[in-house]
């Protein structure tokens, strides 16, 4: 073997063991599956089996985790939110006192920086009660009495609300719980915890508005939540079911499912899809792949928005060729809610 050829050879091994090094390394820093971007919203309904907890991050670049799964999920929750690239959870929600909610919180709280957290007014006699209580104790904290009418985020186009529980005293523990209404734009999320009907029927009493285009349902799918009545008022494309595969209380249960159905919203589940991870930009909603096309048509939905005249009180479609000028414009989501706002259909293009 001559020189020359030696030292090609030896140049030629040198340059595949860079280029090998580059590309793993870029395959470590370029991987940005978990990255979301500039001015979205990502609400991620993590799969904690037989409980709940979602994280939401907000495109001000703010957080807040909704519930954090049962005991045995508190790694599950915290290894998820590190991933995420998250150091602090700015609005921490324990939406109510039962271990299958609260369970992973005093981990979250003893791991995370934790700027806000809001509680029912309603304790446990129970081990993770106390221990929660604790966490935010040692770690100098005070929890926010949570009730209907509380703005969380209010910016022109973010807005976080809590719109539940709206009394002092309930028979049944869930009915405490928290729900949160998030606005992001012409996009909306509604979050119930496990409020039964109860508490949906003091939420569409007061008059809030509910419809949203993707409704945590209610208590994992059971019969005791997700009204009809409940369920018209929100009026979501999609529906998201927290639970556990054959898990022991039957959820969902038939009726809820059927309810859902009947009114034409898309179930998605975490016991089939595991964690769902929606993404929005304020107008479109951005759904995970690894949706079933028998589920789910198509994985990007535009919103269907509906505009009214506020001199006529005349409400077109989005496509009507006689919009009124910007500024004498209200937007409604749906007929029926624009029909409720005094405003009669432009018959011509609305159908």
């Amino acid at each position: 073997m001559n020189k020359i050829f030696k030292s090609r050879l030896i140049l030629l091994f040198i340059t595949v063991i860079l280029l090998l090094s580059i590309t793993l390394s870029g395959c470590n820093v370029q991987d940005s599956s978990n990255e979301v971007g500039k001015d979205q919203l990502a609400v991620h309904f993590i799969d904690v089996g037989q409980a709940d907890s979602i994280l939401i991050q907000f495109p001000n670049g703010q957080t807040s985790l909704i519930d954090g799964g049962n005991r045995d999920d508190k790694d599950l929750v915290v290894n998820y939110i590190k991933e995420q690239g998250i150091k602090k959870i700015d609005y921490l929600i324990a939406t109510h006192p039962h271990e299958d909610h609260i369970g992973g919180l005093p981990e979250v709280i003893n791991t995370f920086e934790i700027g806000k957290i809001y509680m029912p007014k309603k304790s446990a006699n129970t081990k993770i009660f106390e221990r929660v209580v604790k966490s935010i104790k040692d770690k100098g904290l005070k929890a926010t009495v949570a009730k209907g009418g509380i703005d969380i985020i209010n910016d022109n186009d973010l807005k976080f609300k809590i719109i539940a529980p709206n009394s002092d005293n309930y028979s049944d523990t869930n009915e405490y719980s928290i729900v949160n209404k998030l606005e992001y734009k012409n996009i909306s999320f509604l979050f119930t915890g496990d409020a039964e009907k109860e508490s949906e029927e003091e939420m569409l009493n007061l008059g809030y508005n509910l419809s949203s285009d993707v409704l945590k349902v209610g208590h994992h799918g059971s019969r005791t939540s997700t009204s009809d009545k409940f369920l018209k008022a929100v009026n979501p494309k999609y529906g998201v079911i927290s639970l556990g595969k054959n898990n022991d209380y039957g959820h969902p249960h038939k009726e809820a499912i059927d309810t859902l159905k009947n009114n034409n919203v898309n179930i998605l589940r975490t016991d089939e899809l595991g964690t769902i991870r929606i993404i929005s930009d304020g107008e479109k909603l951005i759904l995970p792949k690894n949706i079933e096309s028998n589920t789910v048509q198509n994985t990007t939905v535009e919103k269907s928005i509906y505009i009214g005249n506020k001199n006529t009180n005349v409400y077109h479609s989005e496509e009507c060729s006689r919009l009124p000028n910007e500024k004498n414009r209200v937007i409604f989501n749906t007929k029926e809610e624009a029909e409720k706002s005094g405003y009669r259909p432009d018959k011509q293009c609305v159908k």
